[in-house]
């Protein structure tokens, strides 16, 4: 990331976690482990959490600190410093990577094409005088193994038939510690440990009462899901488990409840795309000569699993994946203009017909529409920090045509989805958004008032489709 040499008389090597934040299926740390090994260094982990992210919260900070909690009870008592800090107000953690940085031999940090993380570690590249290297653990398809961003999943799930298998045989160590033989580091220089002190185990634990006293969005509650590596693990075990099987059949419903649920833990880094393919590839009992030899982009069919599985690794792989490669290789993909021309034509061309309804922001965001349907995933994103995968759908929708404009549509949605929830600000949640607006899509007649020919759906016509009666009975006041 710099022209910045190795600096071979340095104290040890750094590894900064900013968004694989864990300790298992973790490329970053992997590539860390073995520079500390090449240089016979100690090796040094930073995972820091500032104040002043767009969206900070109760909610956000909470699942962030108890993955640290994590991983701090992980590396304890091993030959690796684990350094947490948590700011405590505004800037406090400015300057730190830099002064853990004067004393490394290198830094390695996280590639993660979304949020502010891009501009994050680019400023920091120029600011330190050691080599800095950023590790892909984002995907199973490597971000820089496709040189285009796509138009269409079907284009890109053919690509992803045509050039995964090689990339199936390179998944990162479960554990890339294991076996190491690193030299401990004894104590950071105190100039930086006193400047920068590490976070208390009450902020480790994210108390309320040490939440309450942060600069963050308190309106943003705490929900009932477990951040952390170990939580993430045992979601993952539970539906391999007991929902892999009914996945395709289930997933759709809402009062079935039948998707995975593992993007906040994905989105934070807690889990990895490669150890859930894995698992659900030793569950299905799976060997590479089970592969379709030939590419056609279907659904179905290349993986040569069951029909669920199949279903699942399409979304994980090829849905996830294809809102990443957006973010990496897509300019300004989180802006307006970037959405397909015959989009912008069509919602530009009806951008000044007559609402039905117009809604404000403060009635969106407080769930009190005249919709019941899109009322009830809005109470369940504020209660429960997610929304169900269909019901995304059309909940996005509905703020299309309820704003005055389609710009103002996709702020609205960005701004909802990424306050309320945990699996908010990610290069696959972006994409949903942008799917609502024409992204990955097609036109589709007949054209109609507000939404023209991008693809319509309705609250009536979802609860005629999906079974939803107690969802909506758990989710209406």
């Amino acid at each position: 990331m710099n022209s910045a040499a190795v600096r071979h008389g340095g104290d040890y090597v750094l590894y900064w976690m900013t968004a694989n934040r864990r300790t298992g299926w973790n490329f970053a740390l992997q590539h860390a482990a073995d520079l500390a090994e090449e240089l016979d260094k100690p090796l040094v982990v930073l995972e820091a959490l500032r104040c002043d992210y767009p969206f900070a919260s109760d909610r956000l900070h909470r699942f962030v600190l108890q993955g640290m909690a994590d991983n701090a009870r992980r590396l304890a008592g091993s030959a690796v410093n684990y350094f947490p800090f948590v700011e405590r107000q505004r800037g406090q953690g400015k300057g730190l990577l830099a002064a853990l940085a004067g004393r490394a031999c290198q830094v390695v940090t996280d590639l993660y094409p979304g949020f502010f993380l891009p501009r994050m570690v680019e400023s920091a590249a120029r600011r330190i005088d050691v080599r800095l290297d950023q590790v892909d653990s984002c995907g199973v398809l490597p971000l820089a193994a496709a040189d285009s961003a796509f138009a269409l999943a079907h284009s890109f799930r053919r690509f992803l038939q045509q050039n995964l298998a090689v990339h199936l045989r390179a998944f990162p160590q479960a554990d890339p510690l294991a076996g190491r033989s690193l030299r401990p580091v004894r104590r950071l220089p105190r100039e930086v440990t006193d400047a920068y002190p590490r976070a208390s185990d009450e902020l480790l634990a994210a108390a309320p009462s040490a939440l309450a006293r942060l600069p963050i969005d308190h309106e943003v509650g705490v929900v009932q899901l477990d951040g952390g590596a170990a939580a993430g693990q045992r979601a993952l075990d539970r539906f391999v488990a007991d929902g892999l099987e009914r996945y395709e059949q289930d997933r759709n419903h809402p009062d079935r409840d039948g998707t995975s649920g593992l993007s906040p833990w994905l989105h934070f880094g807690h889990v990895s795309a490669h150890q859930v393919v894995h698992e659900v590839l030793q569950h299905e009992r799976w060997d590479e000569g089970k592969l379709a030899s030939r590419a056609t982009g279907a659904r179905a069919g290349w993986w040569g699993v069951g029909t669920s599985a199949e279903a699942f690794l399409d979304q994980v792989v090829t849905w996830r994946e294809l809102g990443f490669n957006a973010a990496f290789r897509m300019p300004a993909y989180d802006t307006y203009e970037s959405l397909p021309s015959w989009a912008r034509r069509t919602l530009e061309k009806h951008a000044s017909d007559r609402r039905q309804h117009v809604v404000s922001l403060a009635e969106m965001e407080a769930a009190a529409t005249q919709d019941r349907v899109w009322n009830a995933a809005q109470r369940q994103l504020r209660s429960e920090g997610r929304l169900h995968n269909y019901l995304r759908m059309l909940w996005g929708k509905k703020i299309l045509e309820w704003s005055r404009d389609p710009t103002e549509a996709l702020e609205r949605m960005t701004r909802l989805n990424d306050r309320w929830a945990l699996d908010g600000r990610d290069p696959n949640s972006t994409s949903g958004i942008f799917w609502v607006m024409g992204r990955y899509d097609r036109p589709w007649g007949p054209e109609r008032d507000v939404v023209g020919t991008v693809r319509y759906m309705s609250s009536a016509n979802t609860v005629r489709k999906v079974r939803m009666v107690r969802y909506l009975e758990r989710w209406t006041p």
